[in-house]
């Protein structure tokens, strides 16, 4: 009877256990009021692998088909690897042209989706042409379409007679000698079979210098899942509506209690409100004054006039700079999520290293005036 009796206790106090630990978890699930939000574009996810690519553009026009020509059909393994895996077998292939400097660069691009928005544009431009029915790719020569190879040396035989297709900055033209040749644009997605079999075919013809080959991004099944970015420069704004009884006393007491808490800050616009205090102390009130002008100056948003604009960058760099190391980080977030106030600030800190001597040399002779 004793094992018995000993196994029933262990069942109590286990049972007590688990019954204690899931009301503690409802207890925190019920006091974290915390608010998870999503930003999703309105164009659908798009593939790693036409992100790295773009980002291999904008290294150069020769890492990007170098990197083309490592990856034609990588988009096979996608199948049979997890995301995980895939993601790890692009950063593999784009580390045979990209130091570890860019890499993490490349990384970061991903995190945010960069170069989402490019492939998107791609899309948009394939969805104007518009692409055949049923077809995984297709070119288009001189605005005639076909998702034939074979009927590729058809087209190019009366190109010459036909309007030359218009071609944009972000086209990824094939390394040619010549310009005056027949254009041919692949529309299809990097890695599958389809496209090797057509890129296989037109940069033959344009290493011969036959045609000029270029590639256009274009994905003939989007993927299902939403593309989500990185909420930079989004507010999201939740407004309760629930009447609340406040006493008026106590509100006045707080908002009191912030303009103290603002109007000590020392530093406001270049001007040094602690030490003018401690040196003109019998300016005090005026100096109050003036500081919470300034403070609440800083809340505006207005527009910035050209002048303004110049050398924003070097000042903001400048900054970031000259600010102790543990420092930096922090200040160089505050300044990329706060641009907009932080570039008027800055300009008025410019003005104002100007204008402070002015002012406290009018305040000096004010004090002597009064002393005498």
């Amino acid at each position: 009877m004793a094992p018995a009796k000993a196994t029933n206790v262990v069942r109590l106090l286990l049972g007590s256990t688990a019954l204690w630990l899931s009301q503690l978890g409802a207890g925190t699930v019920a006091a974290s009021k915390s608010v998870t939000a999503h930003l999703a574009a309105k164009w659908p996810e798009t593939p790693l692998l036409l992100e790295a690519s773009e980002f291999m553009a904008e290294e150069s026009n020769e890492k990007f088909w170098q990197f083309l020509e490592t990856v034609q059909e990588l988009a096979i393994y996608k199948q049979t690897e997890s995301d995980y895996s895939y993601y790890n077998l692009i950063l593999k292939k784009a580390g045979q042209f990209l130091d570890n400097l860019h890499i993490n660069l490349l990384k970061f691009a991903f995190s945010i989706r960069a170069y989402s928005p490019a492939i998107q544009m791609f899309q948009q431009i394939a969805a104007d042409e518009p692409p055949p029915d049923g077809c995984n790719a297709f070119v288009v020569i001189h605005k005639k379409h076909t998702c034939k190879i074979n009927e590729i040396k058809k087209l190019l035989k009366k190109a010459a007679s036909r309007t030359r297709p218009y071609l944009f900055k972000g086209d990824h033209k094939f390394p040619t000698n010549k310009e005056n040749l027949p254009v041919v644009i692949l529309y299809a997605e990097m890695g599958t079979r389809t496209f090797s079999a057509f890129h296989k075919v037109l940069s033959e013809k344009a290493q011969n210098e036959e045609i000029l080959y270029v590639l256009r991004h274009y994905i003939q099944k989007p993927s299902s899942r939403k593309m989500y970015l990185s909420g930079y420069g989004v507010e999201l704004a939740i407004k309760s509506t629930e009447y609340k009884a406040l006493d008026d006393t106590q509100v006045k007491t707080v908002t009191n209690t912030t303009v103290e808490d603002e109007t000590e800050t020392n530093e406001v616009q270049g001007f040094l409100f602690g030490k003018l205090k401690e040196i003109y102390s019998d300016l005090r009130d005026n100096l109050t004054a003036f500081q919470k002008y300034l403070i609440e100056s800083n809340k505006q948003m207005m527009p910035l006039k050209v002048w303004e604009l110049q050398d924003l960058s070097f000042q903001a760099a400048s900054q970031i700079m000259s600010t102790p190391v543990y420092d930096a980080i922090k200040l160089m977030k505050d300044i990329s999520q706060n641009f907009p106030i932080k570039a008027r600030l800055r300009m008025n800190i410019l003005i104002c290293l100007f204008q402070s001597t002015l002012n406290v040399k009018n305040l000096r002779s004010h004090h002597l005036y009064n002393k005498t």
